[in-house]
């Protein structure tokens, strides 16, 4: 079984796995693209791909036996193993790409190696941006699919350290701050604007993904702690201070 797989056409049948918020968003492109989609997922959403002109497949089996050149797993990260235990893959009729598209990268890569037949190959991929961050476009922005992104290679091993210190961190702190219901004042500072977009645009993505980033990454746990010990350093810091200001004050009676 290999990770990688190329094409011959310009154009691919698509199969996607999963067509939630961030499947549908991927969906609108590649059909401007020319590409021919084909979608299942556990929640009903044929009258949506109906309005794309996306063919919706409510049985596994006869979506597996699409002829898809690629089929896209964009599920939650939680939910992937379900999902794959509730599909004959090994009934598959072709060699077939599995590209993920989750948020994790080790965790879906060895599910993928344990349940996939042999002759299929597999793409691990991460797009660093969704509907909210690349609604103008994704020109420049880090990913392995669309022509004019940044295309990254790393291990999986090596993305998820990255993401746990970049994304996983990030969602952190904006749920930190989300619960703090920090909101605009007139007289906030773009810095302090900067922290409110960051908690509304975290919160817009479900909890079920947060806790993915955390359960599924096993750099995650570290990064946590690593943000628990900054921040008691940085209150030791502030109390060390107000500590020498009462001594000062203290001298001064």
């Amino acid at each position: 079984m290999s990770t990688s797989s190329s094409c011959q056409s310009s154009t691919l049948k698509i199969g996607i796995i999963g067509f939630g918020p961030f499947a549908q968003f991927l969906a609108k492109t590649m059909i401007k693209q020319g590409h021919t989609l084909r979608a299942t997922s556990r929640s009903d959403h044929s009258q949506l791909c109906q309005d794309l002109g996306i063919s919706y497949f409510r049985n596994a089996i006869t979506f597996l036996e699409a002829d898809n050149d690629v089929i896209l797993i964009c599920t939650s990260i939680l939910s992937l193993p379900e999902v794959l235990k509730s599909m004959p893959l090994h009934g598959l009729k072709r060699q077939t790409l599995f590209a993920d598209v989750l948020s994790v990268k080790e965790y879906p890569r060895d599910l993928l190696l344990k349940v996939l037949p042999e002759e299929s190959d597999i793409l691990c991929t991460h797009p660093m941006f969704g509907p909210e961050s690349a609604k103008d476009g994704w020109k420049d922005l880090a990913f392995v699919y669309d022509k004019g992104c940044r295309m990254l290679e790393m291990s999986c091993e090596e993305h998820d350290k990255m993401a746990a210190r970049s994304q996983f961190l990030t969602h952190t702190i904006g749920r930190v701050l989300s619960e703090m219901e920090i909101k605009s004042t007139p007289i906030s500072t773009k810095g302090f604007e900067s922290l409110v977009q960051l908690k509304e645009v975290t919160v817009k993505d479900s909890f079920d993904l947060f806790s993915g980033l955390f359960l599924c990454n096993r750099f995650a746990k570290e990064e946590l702690k690593n943000l628990e010990i900054s921040f008691e350093k940085v209150k030791l810091k502030l109390l060390d201070m107000m500590n020498v200001r009462q001594d000062i004050n203290d001298s001064n009676l």
